[in-house]
Parts: C-alpha cells; structure tokens; sequence
C-alpha cells in the first residue's frame, strides 16, 4: 500500500515560490479517501499530475515528442530571479516487512539545466539514502512501475481517448501485459528466437578441422616417455632428501641441547647486563639534572662567601645612609629637649660633642665605603640558603650517585668479561658449523627437488594439452550433434512456449473481464444491462454481450456509457494489480451527461482507492456535486488553484470553489 503524504512545488510551472499541498488527513481517524483540487483549465492541475510523474519517474516521465533537458526547461517559472532553483519534493508512505515506512523524493534543477540532468535525493525517515538515490528507478519498479503508472495516475483525456478508439491505447496495452505477465513469455519467446539463429550459424560455420593426429600422437609418446624419466630422478632425489633431514635434524637437535644451555646463561647475563645499564643511565640522567641546579655554585663557594659579607656590609651601610636625616634630627631634638632642663652647661657640651663625633664618623663611614651590589633585602636570604642548605645538599647527592656509579661499572665490566666466554665456545662453534654444512646439504637436495618438480608440471600441462587437442575431435562432433538436435527441438519448443502463452492470456484475462464487467456494472447502475465484458487476447479490445449472451455493438452506447467503459477497465485493472495504490485523475467527469456523472461522483471515486486525488474545474464537481460528496464525508480534503491570468502564477488555497 502507498500513500501519498504531501507534494511541494518551488517555482515549478506557475507555482512561484514554494508551495505545499498536504495529501492526508490532518485526523488520523477520518477514512474519507478524497483529496478535491479544484482548479480552472489551464490553472495548473495537469501540472500537479506532472509534477507527481516527475518526482517519481524523473527521465522516463518525459513526453514522447520532448527530450527531457527541454522538458525540465520548461517547467522552470518563467518568473524567478537568476540563481534560483525549481524544486520538487513528494513524501508518501508505504509498507516494507511490514512495517510503514516513509520516503521523501526530491528533484531540483537550476535554469541552466546540464545534459538533461536533475539533481535527485532519497530521504528515509530523516536521513538521506545514497544507496536508494543511486538505485531508484530499479526501487520505484518494485512497487509502483512505470507500465502500470497510467491505471492510478491518468486524466479525462485518456479516458476520452480511451472510450473513442476500438482498441486500447498502447499505454493500457503495456499495462495489461505487465498486469498478466505476459511480456515475459513474448521474450522467452523473442529469446528462443536469437538462439535459433545462433546455433543455425553454429552448424553452417562448422568445417573440418585439419591436424595432423599422427604427429599430436608421437608428440604425446614423447612427453609420456620424459615423464617417466623425469618420475625416476624425482624418487632418486627424494631418497637423498630423507637422508639429509635426518643428518640435519640431529646436528639440529645437538646444537640445540648444548646452545640451548649457553643462549640461558647469555640471555641470563644480557637481562643483567641490560638492568645495570639502565640504572647507569638513570644515575646519569640524575646527575645531569643535578648539574643544571645549583650544585656548579660548589665551584665557586669561597667567592659566593665573599659575596655574602659584601651584601651584609653594603646592607649595614643601606641602613645607615636610609636613617642618616633621621638620627640627625634626632640628636638636634634631644639637645633641644636638654636645653629645657636644669643640665650643668659642661655636661650638656660632653654630650653634644659626643653625637656630633657620632655623626662625623658614620658620614666619615659613608664617605669611605662604596655600595656596589646595592642587592635588595631578599637577595642574602637566598644567597645564605643556598650556601648552607642547598649547595650541601645537592653535593651529597652527587656523590653518592658517584659513588653508586663507580660500583655499577665495575659490575658491568665484570659482566662483559662473562659474556665474552659465554659467546665463543669451542664445543659450540663445532655443532653450530656441522648444523650450517647439513643445513646447506639439505637445501641444495631440495632445491633439486623443485627444479625437477617444475620440469615435471610442465610436461604434465603440455601432455593435457595434447590430450585436449585430442579430445576436441570428439567434442566437436557432440557439439556439432547437440547444435542439430537444439536446432529441430526449438521450433517445437517455441510453438509449446505460444501455446503457454495463450492459456495464460485466457486465465489472466477471466480474472480481468469478470473485474471489468463488475465495474462497468456498479458505474451503470443497470445490473441487467451488461452480461458480460469479453477482451480480445489479441487486441485487447472490449466486447460487450447482454445477459442472453447477445453482443451488443459499442456504438450503442452512449458516450458517457462508452467513458464509464474506459474508467471501469482502467479500474478493473487497479484492482487485478493487487497494488493498492492511490489513484489521481485529472478532469475526471469530461463529457459526462449527470445520470453518468452521479455515478461516478457516488460509486467510484468514494472507492476506487483509500487514496482519490481528484483536480476538477468547477463545472465538473459543481456546487451540487462538492455538496453531495461532503455529506458522504468522502472528501478528506479541498484545495482551490488560484490562477492569476496578469501575473500567469497560480497560487494554492484551502477550500473548493465553494
């Protein structure tokens, strides 16, 4: 089952823009099959089938008289702006295992179409498919194929075309063949015909072949004969090879017992070996790092010494400088202060001489010392820590990684010296130099061995060879018999494969005329009208006959009886298709007087499908007709084409005419 769900147009024909058109219920409880597009001639409604056509076929909806680069030419608005795109996108659902799924084609193209190509992608759900994009025409023919689009997606026109001609079109013809399967037997048919011709040219090309079977025969002796010697020298060979693998296992198995002993104590002294080296290296790397701290200082520590007593009398003199105003004013103060007291005067002058020689000599100091670091206060507190702490500390450390090191490399030399003896015995060089002369005993003998095996295979395909050469004289014939015996049965085969044909065209087609018939019945409306609607195996063609089994000639009937005919083959054969489709015409009641047309609006559109798409100008589905359809509660949904003969652009709008 399909449903179409919503198609949208963007500056396709005279949609300027993008529209959208939902195709489904907005209430998902409401059954009503109908969705009435209401639209004047000329307004867009066939550009709507198109449009469906399009997004599912692409290429092949092209018309006949039209290549498809001009086709989507044409359907681009002729009034959008450069660097737009026309667009068309169509969502519907159907049932894959089960289960729904939904798929979203869209087409678009821009103005400058290039070698007739659209640009196509297939979204399932959400996501884009490259694998259905890549393979959609192969896809869509799996449910809904091209031959039978015309039985669901068809306009008054064709059903005009349809009721006047004697014979179906060759549109419904392909689809009554599609429909009963019988375009597969008229090409076993067509095939049977190919191979005909083929094994005739078979047995006309068929000449003697002339060899020479003597010579193919002498040469066949002669390879059988080098075979054999060949044969000899390999068994000869193959004995040594015995041999020499026994010589070469027990040197192999000598070398193994005693090496094996000397490859555990080499490998036991190399892990050993490897363990001292690496802690080397880490001691290195140690020292190393304490090389880039501050253990150099230790080089120069008398003059960091030095330094120290420097910064610490540079500080005094800092310290003084910095109070010099101070104590100044200081002692000018107290004099000042003693002056107030009951002081004896040569007290007060002692005392005075004695700050100002205080003060003569700290600028005495002053004078005769110079500040040349002038470091700042956190300058000696890191010098001192570095002296006393750091620098002690850090010479520790490196010698005891010395001292650690020195023992390491007198151990590793000690292990070197091992491996040294472990790696030349006397005894081992012995076994190993007799492993290595059977080693090379065996490979040359082997290497023989090969040699004749190859000489061997090689006068082993050339003896097929003759042999086939041989065999072809025999081969020949049964082909050139089988070719014969093939030629006379096909005929026979084909005339079998005709008959098939037939029964199968009279089967298929009893399921198809009693549909017909029970069609055009319910659309007349006159159950003792029509007895029964025969179609011709060859043609197709329509016969009616009345209930005493009289035909009743087809120009008898009136040609709105002659255009519900058409409709109720079109609708018998979507019912023998099984395919559930939906199912949009364009123009649908034509030239159907109103006995005819009620008919139609009462009996079939209601259920022709769970899916009636119908677009009708408003003297088709009138004022009367909408209303009688929507007591029914058969319309799901009403769309107006809204045409603006000034601007040539039609717009969408809820609702019908009225």
């Amino acid at each position: 089952m399909i449903i179409f769900k919503q198609l949208i147009l963007e500056n396709f024909g005279p949609y300027k823009g993008k529209n959208i058109i939902n195709l489904v219920p907005e209430n998902p409880d409401n059954k009503s099959p109908i969705v009435l597009i209401g639209g004047m001639n000329g307004g867009g409604k066939t550009t709507l089938m198109d449009a469906i056509r399009l997004a599912l076929y692409g290429k092949r909806s092209s018309r006949e008289n039209i290549n498809y680069n001009d086709y989507l030419i044409q359907c681009i608005n002729n009034k959008i702006d450069l660097g737009e795109k026309t667009r068309i996108e169509l969502t519907f659902e159907h049932i894959i295992n089960d289960q729904w799924t939904e798929l979203k084609i869209v087409r678009y193209w821009e103005q400058n179409v290039r070698e007739g190509n659209d640009n196509l992608g297939i979204i399932e759900g959400e996501f884009p498919d490259i694998n259905l994009t890549e393979n959609w025409e192969e896809y869509i023919e799996n449910f809904l194929p091209l031959g039978i689009s015309n039985l669901f997606l068809f306009d008054g026109e064709q059903v005009k075309e349809l009721a006047e001609q004697d014979e179906p079109t060759n549109d419904v013809k392909k689809a009554i063949k599609s429909l009963l399967g019988l375009e597969l037997a008229t090409q076993l048919i067509t095939d049977l015909d190919i191979l005909i011709s083929r094994k005739q040219k078979d047995i006309d090309n068929n000449k003697e072949k002339e060899e020479n079977l003597e010579n193919i025969q002498g040469e066949l002796a002669y390879l059988e004969k080098e075979k054999d010697t060949l044969l000899q020298e390999l068994a000869e060979e193959e004995k040594k090879v015995k041999l020499a693998t026994k010589n070469y296992n027990e040197a192999s198995k000598n070398l193994r017992e005693i090496g094996g002993k000397i490859a555990n104590e080499k490998e036991k002294l190399r892990t050993e070996k490897e363990f001292i080296e690496q802690k080397i290296e880490d001691i290195n790397k140690n020292l190393i790092h304490l090389a880039t701290q501050v253990t150099p200082l230790g080089l120069i520590s008398d003059l960091l010494t030095d330094l120290t007593l420097q910064i610490e009398k540079e500080s005094k003199l800092i310290q003084i400088k910095n109070a010099q105003g101070l104590w100044q004013e200081k002692d000018k103060k107290l004099l000042n202060f003693m002056e107030t007291l009951d002081i004896d005067e040569n007290k007060y002058s002692k005392i005075a001489s004695f700050l100002n020689q205080e003060t003569l000599f700290l600028s005495q100091q002053l004078e005769e010392e110079n500040i040349y670091l002038d470091a700042d206060e956190t300058t000696l507190p890191q010098l001192n820590n570095i002296l006393h702490n750091l620098l002690p500390f850090q010479q520790n450390q490196v010698k005891e990684n010395i001292i650690k090191l020195t023992q390491l490399e007198k151990q590793l030399i000690s292990i070197e010296q091992k491996m040294l003896i472990v790696n030349s015995p006397a005894e081992y060089k012995t076994l190993e130099n007799e492993y290595k002369r059977e080693e090379k005993t065996l490979v040359k003998i082997k290497s023989n061995c090969g040699i004749i095996k190859q000489t061997l295979t090689a006068v082993e395909k050339k003896i097929n060879d003759v042999r086939k050469k041989l065999s072809h004289y025999g081969e020949d014939n049964i082909k050139h018999e089988q070719a014969k015996h093939l030629a006379e049965l096909m005929p026979k085969v084909k005339q079998t494969l005709s008959i098939f044909q037939q029964k199968l065209t009279l089967r298929k087609l009893n399921k198809l005329e009693s549909e017909v018939t029970n069609c055009f019945r319910y659309l007349l409306h006159k159950s003792n009208f029509v007895g029964k609607v025969v179609i011709s195996t060859e043609s197709f063609a329509l016969s009616i006959y009345d209930n005493n089994g009289l035909l009743l000639p087809k120009n008898r009937l009136s040609a709105g009886e002659k255009q519900l005919l058409a409709i109720a083959l079109l609708w018998g054969l979507a019912r023998v298709s099984e395919k559930n489709l939906p199912v949009a015409i364009d123009t649908p009641l034509g030239r159907l007087d109103s006995s005819h047309r009620y008919n139609l609006i009462d009996r079939y559109f209601p259920t022709a499908s769970h899916q009636v798409i119908l677009l009708s100008t408003d003297t088709e589905i009138g004022e009367m007709e909408v209303n009688f359809l929507r007591e029914k509660e058969a319309i799901a949904l009403e769309y107006l084409l809204d045409y603006n003969s000034k601007m040539n652009q039609t717009t969408i709008k809820s609702g019908y005419f009225w």
